[in-house]
């Protein structure tokens, strides 16, 4: 069965309100957590442990880890991150549990856009949104004379001037590593071209015009990014920015506080940010918006989920968003936006779509991310990727029952 959400995504300003300095209730149950490791959940999780008991690994694999961890009886985890995409699975094997009863008990803060419900019952909250945007040296592009990009033609020709100067080491970073990063990054360019990944009947339409279009745009982008970009992860990316390695990127909004990290940074206050360009002159932007949250296990005792939840929400309060308002996009009262939330807040305003979450589209993910790497190490041909994708979609549709 194909799950449906329903996520109505308001941007508020809102005033913040009292915060508590530590944990409101004194946890003697313990709780282990999985999540994703960018900067704004090392301040959720942080948060969580003030309340004794809880054991937090952060990991950028979570992706892959998580579904088989709460598969296990008892879950290896009582609280797993989980967005737009990673929840799918987890719903599909039924591992994580509806959050209704908990939320009536302890989540009367809890706005009304922050419960993600499936098929009528809330089964994540949300703590932020997250998605691509366009992260761009503005020093460079004043002394350059470039205005911000708002397509990919004008990208390419930023990029060109950029490389003509020699003032960075590659005009463009990107996250193409060559696993999941690369199929969000292909995602996000088809989508801008008007690209539907599969048909109302399931089966698939990635052998299409915008199909082409996106890998050979990704062809040129490719000409400007340092050689390794398949090794290119966020922290990889961030670093390039950090380093004064690169000059501007379509980057994740978690990472735009990080650019003015003195500890860690030499562009203090030299990177701005803008709404990620579009793949066409006056197309929407090509990137997809998705919201980061929490879910619980199921296979945990009812005395786990209460303490989890409760310790879940002690990690995304008012307090920890008052402490780290600029790591994201915060869905949760007490949030500020910074001219640093400027791109992301432009993006949703152009029209970026959100991320579905089906079952069809981890299935059309997996098969795009292998077949997109090797188009662009030469090994396959642009009409031979698209052909692979289906071919390799079609396959898991119909182990799935899509099909």
């Amino acid at each position: 069965m194909i799950r449906k959400l329903t996520f109505g995504l308001t941007l508020s300003i809102l005033a913040a309100g009292g915060a508590a300095a530590d944990c409101a209730f004194e946890n003697d149950v313990p709780i282990k957590v999985i999540t994703s490791a960018f900067p704004a959940y090392k301040a959720i999780a942080d948060n969580m442990q003030e309340c004794g008991n809880v054991q937090v690994e952060l990991d950028q694999e979570v992706r892959t880890k998580s579904a088989p961890a709460l598969a296990a009886d008892p879950a290896l985890y009582h609280i797993s991150s989980v967005h737009n995409g990673t929840i799918v699975p987890l719903l599909n094997e039924g591992t994580i549990r509806p959050l209704d009863e908990l939320v009536a008990e302890f989540g009367q803060d809890l706005n009304p856009n922050q419960l993600i419900r499936i098929d009528g019952k809330i089964m994540a909250i949300a703590f932020m949104v997250n998605m691509q945007h366009l992260m761009y040296r503005k020093d460079i592009f004043d002394e350059l004379g470039i205005e911000v990009p708002q397509n990919y033609d004008e990208v390419l020709a930023a990029a060109e001037k950029i490389e003509q100067a020699g003032v960075v080491d590659y005009p463009l970073g990107a996250t193409w590593m060559a696993d999941w990063n690369i199929g969000i990054d292909f995602n996000n360019l088809f989508v801008g071209y008007g690209g539907t990944f599969v048909n109302d009947d399931n089966t698939p339409a990635v052998d299409s015009e915008a199909g082409r279009k996106t890998l050979e745009m990704m062809k040129k982008l490719a000409a400007y990014m340092d050689p390794e970009y398949l090794v290119a992860d966020a922290t990889y990316v961030q670093q390039q920015f950090q380093l004064k390695k690169i000059a501007f990127s379509n980057f994740w909004a978690s990472r735009a506080a990080k650019m003015d990290d003195p500890n860690e940074s030499e562009v203090v206050g030299l990177v701005a940010t803008a709404a990620a360009p579009a793949a066409e002159p006056g197309g929407i932007p090509a990137a997809m918006y998705s919201w980061d949250g929490f879910a619980i296990a199921k296979n945990i005792s009812d005395e786990e989920a209460e303490a989890a939840f409760r310790v879940a929400l002690e990690g995304g309060d008012a307090e920890m968003v008052e402490e780290n308002n600029d790591l994201a996009i915060w869905l949760i009262d007490g949030f500020e936006p910074t001219e640093m939330a400027d791109g992301a807040i432009a993006t949703i305003e152009n029209g970026a779509k959100p991320t579905p979450s089906t079952i069809w589209r981890g299935l059309i993910n997996d098969a795009i991310e292998k077949n997109v790497v090797e188009f662009m190490t030469g090994k396959k041909t642009a009409d031979e990727t698209l052909a692979d994708i289906e071919a390799a979609y079609t396959t898991s549709a119909k182990e799935a029952g899509l099909l």
